[in-house]
């Protein structure tokens, strides 16, 4: 049976034109809504739910998509988000990727209110101060979502969450766990202290040794990791905010390690510190 005709076959159609200025930020901010492209990204955005609200609202896909990925239009339909055939050429036009995989979803903001973050007690925390590079915060993000982490927060001086970019690095893990967006660092160090966590940036000149710090056990706490900007660092008044400035020790040969690599690195020393003293226990997915 051939793929069924695309409804939408016009870039001009109003519809179209509505999601790409999504690409947009400001109009981001004044629609409250965001893209989400490709099958991973899609999928999770339908079987999301924010306050018993779909956060899925409309999707775009080509009729070849629509059949190869069959399982996700249901979930759609399910979320009940309008469904559109639409041809590649209108695809095209709303992706912001060079080579669109023939879904683009249309979604709610799904950002967390900080005091409601802080309410839930977190034991593990990633902050991202000043990180400007969406690809990077998305990978922190990601990072975040797999070691475990209970909330991400980026602060007011950080990349906007719903950057095509940072939502295409995430590969889905924006849709796992909660995250707060323009908070000032003061007031996130300040909030999580109150609740009971320790503050550790991260920082390759730290005085602190990671290894060090596995060893004297002073890791198995509630913690939060700040990370700074990739290119240079964390600025003098961030680091003088944290209870302990720690560097990943570099064994190797390597000037350094990128955002990404660090954050991972300290996300998951911290969540298997966690898990030894009865903390965080481990997920794992078959």
């Amino acid at each position: 049976m051939p793929p069924a005709t695309p409804e939408l076959i016009s870039p001009r159609s109003p519809r179209v034109q509505a999601a790409r200025k999504l690409a947009k930020r400001n109009v981001r901010g004044k629609e409250r809504l965001f893209l989400a492209e490709g099958p991973q990204a899609v999928r999770e955005a339908a079987g999301h739910r924010a306050d018993g609200t779909a956060t899925l609202v409309e999707l775009f896909t080509t009729p070849e998509a629509a059949e190869r990925y069959a399982d996700i239009i249901g979930e759609a339909r399910t979320a009940g988000a309008r469904v559109h055939l639409a041809a590649e050429e209108v695809i095209a036009d709303i992706s912001t990727t060079v080579t669109p995989q023939g879904l683009v979803g249309v979604c709610r903001f799904l950002d967390t209110p900080f005091d409601a973050i802080l309410a839930a007690r977190p034991k593990l925390v990633a902050v991202l101060a000043h990180v400007r590079d969406p690809g990077n915060a998305g990978t922190v993000l990601r990072c975040a979502d797999a070691a475990g982490a209970e909330a991400v927060i980026l602060t007011d001086a950080s990349v906007d969450l719903y950057n095509p970019k940072a939502v295409r690095a995430s590969v889905g893990s924006l849709f796992h766990l909660p995250v707060a967006v323009g908070v000032p660092v003061e007031r996130a160090v300040a909030g999580l202290k109150d609740a009971g966590v320790r503050i550790l940036a991260a920082d390759g000149a730290g005085e602190h040794d990671l290894d060090e710090e596995l060893d004297k056990g002073t890791m198995g706490g509630p913690s939060a990791w700040v990370f700074g900007n990739e290119a240079w660092g964390l600025p003098v008044e961030t680091r003088a905010l944290a209870d302990a400035v720690v560097r990943v020790p570099i064994h190797g040969k390597a000037e350094s390690l990128n955002l990404a690599t660090a954050a991972a690195v300290c996300l998951y020393a911290s969540a298997r510190a966690q898990r030894a003293t009865g903390g965080c226990r481990s997920r794992t997915h078959g």
